[in-house]
């Protein structure tokens, strides 16, 4: 749903499935979208981790699984994303996440958009990369921080949902989704203020330690905070 999104969950496939092509791509990126797109659609196989800037308008050839991690705050923007797979007779698959509370959108999308939907049951025997993704954030404070802009922007899309009367703020379980992200700590934002999260866990390190993989981000970090004491 979002640019931060779209930049944490791509630098996270990267570090976790090798051996495939991992390429983002996204509204702000302006001067590369096109390079990049152009790339995607040269390769064999790989996943392109993308906003809705590649929902419609666009065309990839032999797209298998459109993977929709958040639905769409319009409900033709379904539609469009879905349509990025079985191009010209071809055959292909779209996935949407649903929580169990948003459940009552597959019936919204099949009287709005005529789109009959079926439940896929949950995958066993999945892999908890999570704790990887920890040590990533741990490792580099450009980790640390893509995913704590990538929960704060989730939050903040999530609000302003077109189907508000579905996809309520209050029902959210933070702790869950915190937990989803891989966060080392809840971040500071509004819509947070005054709440407890003792399903939460976080880090007994002190964040401010992390520092940049990037020697020359750790230097600029390390000299304002010189400056800031």
């Amino acid at each position: 749903s979002t640019c931060a999104c779209v930049e944490y969950y791509g630098k996270a496939l990267e570090s976790l499935i090798k051996q495939v092509k991992i390429m983002s791509i996204h509204g702000k990126m302006k001067h590369k979208r096109n390079k990049i797109f152009t790339a995607f659609r040269k390769i064999s196989g790989g996943i392109l981790v993308c906003t809705d800037v590649m929902a419609r308008g666009i065309d990839i050839p032999e797209v298998h699984w459109v993977l929709q991690y958040d639905p769409p705050s319009s409900a033709s923007a379904f539609v469009h994303r879905c349509g990025r797979t079985a191009r010209i007779g071809n055959v292909g698959s779209a996935l949407v996440f649903l929580l169990p509370m948003e459940e009552s959108y597959v019936n919204f999308l099949s009287i709005n958009q005529k789109c009959p939907m079926q439940e896929m049951k949950p995958q066993t025997n999945v892999l908890d990369l999570l704790p990887k993704l920890k040590s990533m954030a741990l490792a580099d404070r450009a980790v640390f921080e893509k995913g704590m802009k990538a929960f704060v922007s989730y939050v903040q899309a999530y609000a302003k949902h077109e189907c508000n009367l579905i996809f309520r703020i209050k029902d959210l379980d933070f702790a869950s989704l915190a937990r989803g992200f891989a966060l080392l700590k809840m971040p500071k934002m509004p819509e947070l203020r005054g709440k407890c999260f003792p399903d939460f866990t976080p880090v007994t390190v002190n964040t401010d330690s992390i520092s940049f993989k990037d020697k020359n981000r750790e230097k600029q970090r390390q000299k304002k905070l010189e400056e800031q004491r």
